[in-house]
């Protein structure tokens, strides 16, 4: 564990038992979201990397245009 979460865990402890249960289950959702995140764009990589050739090839055939905010 690192000192910066060491000096969180430490932080915490000193809050409620409501608050620190609160905190916990905020931390566990979050690394749990980070995961499925992770996870979904490891699994998609291929799919952008496809996208992206092709996006590059379109430009470079001219298919492009420069987008004007103004446009919008």
């Amino acid at each position: 564990m690192t000192q910066l979460l060491e000096k969180a865990f430490e932080e915490a402890s000193k809050l409620s038992e409501l608050e620190q249960n609160a905190l916990a289950r905020w931390l566990i959702e979050e690394i749990i979201s980070d995961k499925k995140w992770e996870k979904a764009f490891a699994e998609s990589e291929d799919v952008l990397d496809k996208l992206a050739d092709e996006a590059l090839a379109e430009h470079a055939q001219g298919k492009t245009k420069t987008l004007d905010i103004d446009e919008l």
